[in-house]
């Protein structure tokens, strides 16, 4: 089949006006129609912030990848433009794959990977990985430049290229897969067209995953920091509990030299649905990353409704004095803020209290008074599918979904110092909560499917007391 931005339009305005708008975000972006997973080349261009990501106009079911496309002042408020990349030529006929974008001059430039199978597409040696340059005046309308880094001898899964300048060199790296071992690949341009290869700036050790995507490569504090999306580790305890996680490694680089590790690889967010993370630079400096709020091969009950899948909120990032990467909320999400509606609610005592009937756009903040609070558990629920709340017998804070009627149940959790206090700020949307913990220090975001009628939300206390210094929800827009 051969595929055209036209096309795609078409197919999007039809099937836009029959969406079911139940689970539809109100302020997180979504495709039109469609699927939408990873976000990539994320920027700032004259003037707007610019979000693409991968997408399939046709159905709600993952295909030949497009390259979605949305703009913003603020990070929050998003127009859809039209499909930027199709799978229109030889080089990228089976997708267009993740990749990243930068401003060259008065350009926008996009460098993506072309997906494409010599021959039999069930047979993985066929598959061929190349990565291609696209290019914008305007920012809308994009003029393919065709292939500029061919795939490396043996290698078939090489994509997502992250591309930055540095000094007078363009950089970029890739995820790949040599054998059963995840890597990421280095390459210089002086011009965005011709690449040079400069090694592999870091690979998997033994339970590292088979193949490192979406990499991301960027200085926090005095720290580099390489963010990727492994795939194939396995699950140990509290860590590692999605099918692919998302995390990063903090070490120190200089052009011309190795990357030398400072630690382990640590999870970015320890919830049931977030992945393939990218980051950009606000004009005033701020670093900027924004992820894909879902999960391979996870229930997509949407699906049914005409879409699916949807990206985060926009998270900043910082190094903390301990060397670890904290995400709060960008400072723009509070321009979603309207009415304050403070809970007078102070103590709670083996019991539960009502305090929103219809939470489906609403950020709640919540400070625990860990010293002063007894119960074995003590949180917030949403209806009967959703509960967030202090395990003291664990010593956690656990995030639990409970919809069996679409086969999403279970728990993610991080640990807590019992007798300190607890701030939460969660924000809740349609299909989605995104949940963060002392300013920073963690953050689970996992999508939830509430029925009709189970929007209420309840404080609750178990087995003894728990107090609130200060309690609350702001109604967004």
């Amino acid at each position: 089949m051969t595929y055209s931005i036209a096309d795609a339009e078409q197919e999007l305005k039809v099937k836009h006006d029959a969406l079911n708008l139940r689970w539809y975000p109100r302020y997180h972006l979504a495709a039109r129609a469609g699927w939408i997973n990873d976000p990539n080349g994320l920027v700032w261009f004259d003037g707007w912030y610019h979000a693409f990501y991968q997408h399939h106009p046709y159905s709600t079911q993952w295909g030949p990848m497009h390259w979605g496309h949305a703009r913003s002042q603020d990070l929050v408020h998003w127009e859809h433009l039209p499909v930027a990349i199709a799978p229109e030529g030889p080089e990228d006929k089976d997708g267009c794959f993740s990749g990243s974008a930068v401003v060259d001059g008065d350009t926008l430039a996009l460098i993506y990977t072309g997906h494409k199978f010599h021959g039999d597409a069930d047979n993985e040696e066929n598959l061929y990985q190349v990565q291609c340059l696209a290019t914008s005046r305007d920012g809308i309308h994009f003029e393919r430049q065709g292939i500029v880094v061919d795939t490396p001898p043996g290698v078939h899964h090489f994509r997502d290229p992250k591309v930055w300048r540095e000094g007078e060199s363009w950089y970029m790296i890739v995820g790949a897969r040599a054998g059963e071992t995840g890597q990421v690949r280095l390459y210089r341009s002086a011009d965005l067209r011709q690449w040079q290869e400069e090694g592999v700036l870091d690979e998997a050790e033994a339970g590292m995953g088979f193949m490192w995507e979406c990499p991301d490569f960027f200085t926090l504090g005095d720290k580099r920091v390489l963010m990727f999306s492994p795939q194939g580790m396995t699950a140990h305890g509290f860590k590692n509990r999605n099918l692919f996680q998302s995390g990063y490694l903090l070490g120190d680089w200089q052009p011309g030299q190795q990357f030398v590790r400072a630690g382990e690889f640590i999870e970015l967010d320890h919830g049931h649905d977030f992945y393939a993370p990218q980051s950009f630079l606000t004009p005033d400096g701020r670093r900027i990353v924004i992820g894909w709020l879902d999960m391979w091969e996870s229930p997509l009950p949407e699906q049914q409704d005409g879409w699916a899948g949807m990206l985060s909120l926009p998270r900043e990032l910082s190094l903390s004095t301990d060397n670890r990467v904290e995400m709060r909320p960008a400072k723009e999400v509070e321009s979603l803020r309207q009415g304050w509606y403070p809970w007078p609610v102070s103590t709670l005592n083996n019991q539960q209290i009502g305090v929103a009937e219809n939470a489906e756009a609403m950020e709640v903040v919540l400070n625990w008074k860990g010293a002063e609070s007894t119960a074995e558990q003590y949180g917030l629920s949403l209806g009967d599918g959703l509960r967030i709340y202090v395990d003291a017998q664990m010593q956690r804070l656990v995030l639990e979904r409970h919809y069996p009627q679409h086969g999403l149940c279970g728990t993610r959790s991080v640990p807590l110092t019992l007798d300190h206090d607890l701030h939460l700020r969660v924000f809740i949307d349609s299909s989605s909560v995104e949940l963060f913990v002392n300013d920073g220090e963690a953050c689970l975001s996992s999508r939830i499917y509430p029925d009709a009628g189970q929007r209420d939300l309840r404080l609750f206390a178990w087995s003894g007391s728990a107090s609130l210094s200060d309690g609350g929800a702001w109604q967004l827009e």
